[in-house]
């Protein structure tokens, strides 16, 4: 005979859904990925503060899809330009090595961004975020 599925079990589970540390862990969760969005004024990759007018001019910059400080800017423009075979080649300290950390670190934030785009993820927000209590 199939099992049958108790009511009072199944509430009970619920409520362990809703308890305060399981609350707690997805605000946690949450929490970290929106820190960068939080820092506005800060390079993605370093965090280092920027000026305002900064951020607007390199928002506006097509080449740099990301925020970030001059410095981080420029290495990552040599890094796009290594990748199609230019480069400035007197910088040797941009070696194959640090061509796959800023490759694992381009990876990381589309990985970031494919995440919060998740069904489960919007559903977390959701539960987090609940709009008006409907009648």
């Amino acid at each position: 005979m199939a099992e049958i599925i108790s009511l009072e079990n199944k509430l009970r589970e619920a409520g362990k859904l809703n308890s305060p540390l399981v609350q707690k862990r997805k605000l946690a969760a949450v929490r970290s990925l929106f820190q960068r969005a939080r820092r506005s004024l800060r390079c993605e990759k370093c965090f280092r503060r920027m000026d305002e007018e900064k951020v607007e001019e390199k928002i506006r910059n097509l080449r740099v899809p990301y925020r970030f400080c001059d410095s981080c800017a420029e290495e990552y423009i040599d890094y796009i330009d290594r990748l199609q075979g230019r480069g400035n080649q007197e910088q040797y300290w941009h070696n194959e090595a640090w061509m796959r950390v800023w490759q694992r670190w381009i990876d990381y934030q589309g990985a970031l961004d494919n995440y919060m785009k998740t069904d489960q993820f919007r559903q977390l927000i959701q539960e987090l975020n609940p709009g008006p209590a409907e009648e």
